[in-house]
């Protein structure tokens, strides 16, 4: 009774650990951010390339707990035995480099949103007839307003670029310096298209209206997407616990029932179910992930 207590004690802290790790990492609400700031901090200047993210330390062990201890829940429960359990557990220690792409792609699509916000910026400051390095020093300064968070991506990326051109830069490098380093597609065409009107005289407001209408709409259909399939992505989870709960239940209940599968070739027959297990559910996370 007790290892059960252990185990259900694990699963719950595992769970609430994800769950901390996931607030710890979502934005601020802007009625959570003060609007009057005493002093407010100074940011080293960092060139951030969106394709490459260290882990601390502690975010790293983060991610090793964060599958290590379902992983030894599950190995208990399929095993009975606490040495398979740990050993299962130790695929903990592969979590770090895929909870690495998930907040690479995490900060890649909070950086693409932004990027929306800052063209319909600079679209409505250049309307007003004002030279693009006004508009883009304009539209940093409202993208201020709109993200009060210093460390907010597209604030420092436009404050990069307006510094350099502060320093004699021409800003259409500046530009492609940020597109080269987002990894963005929709960004590099921007930076392209953005180069060639720069060199030809074209019609940069027109340009900059159609990228952001052109990203909202992805926006538009990337969330009408996730609405569709959250009901099966919700079903796709359950159909992947229910058998781990099951043999819970089961291995809990009625134990002497069991016990075949504890021993001999029960324990092969376990690890080949918890293998198609794994691979069902790494099958319906690339299903689930579409991308437009």
């Amino acid at each position: 009774m007790s290892v059960w207590l252990l185990l259900i004690f694990m699963g719950g802290a595992s769970w609430l650990l994800l769950r901390y790790l996931e607030r710890r990492k979502s934005p601020r609400k802007a009625s959570e951010i003060p609007l009057i700031h005493k002093s407010p901090p100074i940011l080293p200047i960092v060139f951030i390339d969106y394709n490459d993210y260290h882990l601390s330390s502690k975010e790293r062990i983060a991610a090793i707990l964060m599958l290590g201890l379902p992983a030894f829940m599950i190995g208990y429960i399929f095993y009975q035995n606490v040495i398979l359990a740990a050993a299962l557990a130790s695929m903990g220690f592969l979590f770090p480099r895929f909870r690495r792409q998930q907040l690479i792609q995490k900060r890649k699509n909070m950086l693409y949103v932004q990027f929306k916000q800052a063209l319909s910026c600079l679209s409505s400051s250049m309307t007003v007839g004002k030279s693009i390095e006004s508009a883009f020093r304009e539209a940093w300064e409202d993208l201020k307003l709109l993200y009060p968070d210093p460390a907010c991506l597209i604030v420092v990326e436009f404050g990069l670029i307006c510094r350099k051109v502060e320093n004699g830069e021409p800003i259409e490098a500046a530009l492609k310096h940020f597109a080269d380093r987002s990894h963005l597609e929709d960004i590099l065409s921007f930076s392209d298209v953005f180069l060639t009107c720069k060199r030809t005289g074209g019609n940069l407001v027109e340009v900059m209206k159609r990228t952001a209408t052109v990203i909202a709409e992805k926006l538009d259909i990337t969330q009408e997407i996730s609405v569709m399939v959250a009901q099966k992505r919700f079903e796709s989870r359950v159909l992947v616990v229910a058998p781990v709960l099951i043999v819970a239940v089961l291995a809990f209940s009625s134990p002497d029932y069991m016990v075949p599968l504890y021993r001999g070739s029960g324990i092969l027959i376990m690890t080949v179910c918890l293998s198609l297990l794994g691979a069902c559910y790494v099958l319906t996370q690339k299903i689930m992930n579409i991308k437009v």
